[in-house]
């Protein structure tokens, strides 16, 4: 028989920022070598002014940590976002496997492998696409989010969960028409019943915390608003809803309530722009989004957004890891 080489778990190279990390995760885990190990760049000028250019010194232009691990390069990187992108090249440089998860705005033969966004323009026989974003969203994490979170199945059906980003320059939408999505969603519940499961993210303005607070007060339900609520039930809330309502702005985050089975409806969708607006489409195309504010008639059975893991198996086909 012959001899199958055996890959080392993957290191996620990042920035440390949510978005970022949460999809070099998703990637490694997906290809199931083992736990990956995480490390959080400390980046410096003037690499960090230059990333994902590369300039002499490189290995110690991303702090300490880096350093080491360059000193001993892994076999398998997973980075994401335009700092992991430069570090990524430093390490290719020393004999490790890089892929780089998002469009590092430089010529692709720096990396082994690129996973971008098909709404973005990158393409390259090195490149590849995906609709929308990696994340951890299956069957198996929306199992686990539930039975973390028990306690949800108690609150009133239909119960709808609310994901809520913040302002982008893709969707530059205001807090006064949010609050008036916070009072349609508030006024369906009290009019047909049900129960809420809220979320906001870092980028959430800190007036419409308390804004979604006051609009849904005495609807049963949970909203997270803070770290002060304790630990964020994310996983919880999607796995214990029946249907999502997330803002126009995250990519990552309609991406995750696509990849459940669920009705999805886009708030303030008109206010989306650009790349945003061609992403949704491509939702629409596919029947993944709701065709009408707050209407949650589904035809049929809901087919999920599931691009992690097949993206996985081109990337372990790609480097020759075995399947």
């Amino acid at each position: 028989m012959p001899h199958v080489k055996r890959w080392s778990p993957p290191w996620t190279i990042t920035d440390g920022r949510a978005g970022n990390v949460r999809q070099a995760v998703a990637l490694a885990t997906a290809l199931k070598l083992g736990a990956h190990r995480p490390l959080v760049l400390e980046p410096r000028a003037p690499w960090k002014w230059v990333a994902p250019r590369w300039l002499p010194g490189a290995a110690n232009g991303y702090g300490e940590p880096f350093a080491t691990l360059a000193a001993q390069p892994p076999e398998l990187a997973v980075g994401c976002g335009r700092q992991a992108a430069g570090a990524l090249r430093e390490l290719r440089r020393r004999g490790s496997r890089v892929v780089q998860i998002l469009d590092p705005r430089l010529g692709t033969r720096h990396w082994d492998l690129l996973v971008v966004p098909e709404h973005d323009r990158l393409r390259g026989s090195n490149v590849l696409t995906l609709l929308g974003s990696l994340n951890p969203v299956d069957d198996d994490w929306l199992s686990l989010g539930r039975a973390a979170f028990a306690s949800f199945g108690e609150l009133q059906g239909p119960r709808t969960a609310l994901l809520v980003g913040g302002p982008t320059p893709h969707a530059p939408w205001h807090e006064p028409d949010m609050v008036k999505v916070f009072q349609q969603v508030a006024g369906q519940l009290r009019e047909e019943g049900g129960s809420l499961l809220a979320t906001t993210s870092r980028r959430t303005p800190p007036a419409l915390v308390g804004a979604l607070r006051s609009a849904f007060a005495g609807v049963p339900g949970v909203i997270w608003g803070d770290g002060g609520d304790g630990v964020n039930p994310y996983a919880g809330l999607l796995g214990w809803a029946d249907r999502v309502v997330v803002s126009p702005d995250s990519v990552n985050l309609l991406s995750e309530a696509c990849g459940t089975r669920l009705p999805v409806a886009v708030a303030l969708e008109k206010q989306a722009q650009g790349r945003m607006v061609t992403f949704q489409q491509a939702l629409h195309a596919r029947g993944r989004l709701q065709a009408r504010w707050l209407d949650w008639a589904a035809p049929g059975a809901i087919e999920p957004l599931r691009e992690t893991a097949r993206v996985a198996a081109q990337v372990k086909a790609a480097l020759g890891i075995p399947a």
